[in-house]
């Protein structure tokens, strides 16, 4: 019973924690330690001697959401590894999550074996890769080997770093153009150029590098 790993789940409707529960239950090496309706409730629930290892963690939710519960988490027990767990794969909810600390986001449509390769992962290694957050962004913030050609970053010009601070925000692409007095279309090149040469596909790749490397603090 030892090498069992705990799991709390932080959801606003009561169902889909009571069936989240019995599925983990039928997870070798894991067992549910508690369920709240939000943020609040769970603080209040932990014990600093028995914290679970995975909070699974709803976006959406009165009285303190997953932002700022993820937050909490970050500053007063980062070893928790915290998974998102939401409806919502807009690349600004995404961000927003992993700026307060996930380390992995589950969409709530995702099959059983998905979220329990992602308690896995998420405890071996760190972080849990999907196709939301891909091994090739998560890896490439956290691996800058003497030799990587991400060091690329030393080269990025002032522009594409004010544009990676903008691509940060929950701005669209049309209102950071406004912001940087530039055409959408030189915003894309921006996104395009840095896409090259961070070896990243998607904004929200962008993001996390910024924010991992410091370009944009956490506030």
């Amino acid at each position: 019973m030892s090498d069992t790993k705990t799991i709390a789940i932080v959801d606003d409707h009561a169902l889909f924690r009571k069936g989240l529960s019995a599925l983990i239950a039928y997870f070798p090496g894991y067992r549910v330690l508690l369920e709240a309706a939000n943020g609040r409730e769970f603080i209040q629930c932990l014990e600093a001697e028995r914290l679970p290892d995975i909070v699974l963690l709803d976006i959406s939710m009165p009285e303190m959401d997953g932002y700022a519960t993820a937050e909490w988490l970050r500053v007063h027990h980062p070893s928790v590894k915290v998974l998102a767990l939401s409806t919502m794969d807009a690349d600004t909810a995404i961000i927003k999550m992993i700026k307060h600390g996930a380390r992995g986001y589950v969409l709530k449509d995702a099959e059983p074996a998905e979220l329990r390769r992602a308690f896995d992962e998420v405890l071996s290694m760190g972080y849990f890769f999907n196709e939301i957050l891909t091994r090739k962004v998560m890896l490439s913030v956290h691996t800058l080997v003497e030799d990587s050609e991400l060091r690329m970053f030393v080269k990025l010009s002032d522009r594409e770093v004010e544009f990676l601070k903008h691509a940060c925000s929950e701005k669209t692409y049309i209102e950071i153009a406004d912001e940087m007095c530039v055409s959408p279309r030189t915003v894309e090149g921006y996104r395009n150029a840095l896409c090259d040469k961070l070896h990243l596909k998607t904004r929200t790749g962008l993001a996390i590098y910024a924010i991992k490397n410091g370009i944009v603090k956490i506030n």
